[in-house]
């Protein structure tokens, strides 16, 4: 059986990796250079480190009544959305708190190691402190909230880009992955797309690590493990738990979710890692395929999740 040849464009965004993949190697530039403007209308509309960026200028605007753009309004509508399926656990609001934490900047320019912190650390102040109407695109923020969308905001990235490609190509199919956030579209490569399950985005294809394919939908991780920093000894992380507004202290360092969309797949695996024991029940209750991994690296497969080489499909939405 003769291999497909793809057409495969690395490159970097959002502070992470950015891999796209076309299934018709001669559309590779046409659906490159779509999802690079998503990249970039994301990047403006949603960045919590750009000053210039629209997600910016709401925060720097409490109890003010403001009408944002659709684009924005998409991923605010996105992040609450997650905050409600989750029961609270994927948090928009937990902005202050990744900031007190010392996650302060885009994380190439994150301080590894530092001194000692002094937070006092307390419950935050929760999703439903935002208003959103998404009839008007108009949303009004307490004061002392700080709108942070990394949670969501990538995997819409991933959604949005992967079907902005799949618009412009001459037919075939195509994969975006977004720092691990995976979204595809289009007709897939015979056999599926091979996805190695990996806690870092940017580690290499090798073989011997564990794979699954997925011919629709999304896929994403979320884990403890790669983005941390250490302040006076003690190692942090970027995932925060809303009840205490301190990096997650759970049983889990990675989950890995398939579902409809990258969003959904996004949402579930960050807010398995927040509610820790809880998550297995939680995810077979909506019946979504995950792999979690605990702090000694041993592996559970949820819902189905298979092993390694078998597809991990899931068009199952939160």
């Amino acid at each position: 059986m003769t291999a497909t040849v793809l057409g495969i464009a690395d490159d970097r965004a959002l502070g992470g990796t950015l891999r796209v993949i076309v299934t018709r190697p001669r559309s590779l530039a046409a659906a490159k250079a779509a999802v690079d403007e998503v990249i970039t209308a994301i990047d403006v509309a949603a960045s919590r480190f750009r000053e210039d960026s629209e997600l910016s200028r709401l925060n720097a605007t409490p109890e003010r009544e403001v009408t944002v753009s659709p684009l924005l309004a998409k991923a605010i509508a996105a992040a609450l959305r997650g905050a409600e399926l989750s029961d609270g656990a994927v948090d928009p609001t937990v902005g202050n708190a990744i900031r007190l934490a010392g996650y302060d900047s885009d994380f190439a320019s994150v301080l590894k190691d530092g001194g000692p912190l002094r937070v006092h650390a307390e419950r935050i102040p929760g999703w439903r402190a935002i208003r959103f109407d998404a009839a008007s695109n108009r949303v009004w923020i307490p004061r002392g909230v700080e709108v942070d969308l990394g949670a969501t905001a990538k995997a819409l990235a991933s959604d949005l880009a992967a079907a902005a490609a799949c618009r412009v190509i001459e037919g075939g199919g195509v994969l975006v992955s977004l720092g691990g956030d995976i979204a595809v579209a289009g007709e897939p490569p015979a056999g599926g797309w091979s996805v190695q399950v990996s806690e870092d985005s940017a580690a290499p294809i090798e073989e011997g690590e564990e794979t699954v394919s997925i011919s629709a939908g999304g896929m994403a991780t979320s884990s403890t493990t790669v983005r941390r920093w250490t302040r006076g000894g003690v190692v942090l992380h970027h995932i925060i738990d809303p009840a205490t507004g301190r990096p997650v202290a759970g049983p889990w360092r990675t989950a890995t979710v398939a579902a409809a969309t990258c969003v959904d797949a996004n949402i579930a695996s960050t807010g398995a890692i927040v509610k820790g024991k809880g998550a297995v029940a939680w995810l077979e209750t909506r019946g979504l395929a995950a792999r979690l991994v605990d702090r000694r690296g041993t592996v559970s497969r949820v819902s189905g999740w298979p092993s390694q080489g078998v597809p991990a499909n899931s068009r199952r939405s939160l």
